[in-house]
């Protein structure tokens, strides 16, 4: 089982990874049989090439975004971030505040991912 200093640099890795939006290299942080959900009420995508797609489709329908973890919780083989997004997508600026939980493997990688988070926590500007 990964330290909770490992979980954190984990995390650190996919905030990374996700603000370099690229798609091969975000998937690249999941397991081959992950599961992602975002957010956790829609149906999941389940194997890396499909959380490769999500992500292919989430930086093609957004110009820029900056994704912050503004806390991060660990216990055991999990780690749940605070997290912001803020995106510019048609020219309108938006930010979503919301939770994610991570299931992280002995290996590093991530085995699941849902993020929670409804309309109530979009704001535009």
């Amino acid at each position: 089982m990964l330290t909770p200093d490992e979980l954190r640099d984990r995390v650190a890795g996919y905030v990374s990874a996700v603000n370099s939006r690229d798609a091969s290299a975000i998937a690249a942080l999941f397991a081959e049989d992950a599961v992602q959900a975002d957010p956790a009420s829609s149906p999941a995508n389940v194997g890396r090439a499909a959380i490769r797609t999500f992500f292919d489709g989430s930086i093609g329908a957004s110009e820029t975004w900056t994704f912050t973890a503004t806390a991060v919780h660990t216990c055991g083989t999990t780690a749940a971030i605070d997290f912001r997004i803020e995106l510019v997508t048609g020219g309108s600026a938006m930010s979503i505040a919301g939770i994610e939980v991570f299931d992280v493997g002995d290996d590093g990688l991530f085995r699941s991912v849902h993020a929670y988070w409804d309309e109530s926590d979009l704001t535009f500007s």
